[in-house]
């Protein structure tokens, strides 16, 4: 882990995003039912606030349905890209 501090340090630097919460999440992911639609909710309001960018209602639960409907896993790039979709 060491040797790859200065990578999470430059990543929190531009992103503003702490690594140990990033970890945090993912750690939650892993056991994470996506069938669950609270859960689902949880984890995109967890990685909003982590990210800081708010997410609209209505963004929530176009992501919350694709998530529950079409199975779509959950990950950074999915999630990432689904904030960033204006």
């Amino acid at each position: 882990m060491n040797m790859d501090n200065n990578f999470f340090k430059n990543i929190e630097k531009k992103t503003g995003v702490n690594m140990k919460d990033i970890f945090e999440l993912a750690n939650s992911l892993q056991h994470a039912d996506f069938k669950d639609e609270k859960t689902v909710r949880n984890v995109i309001r967890r990685v909003s606030q982590i990210a800081n960018k708010p997410v609209p209602k209505e963004t929530e639960d176009k992501i919350v349905q694709s998530i529950i409907n079409d199975g779509k896993q959950l990950d950074f790039g999915t999630i990432s890209q689904m904030l960033n979709k204006k």
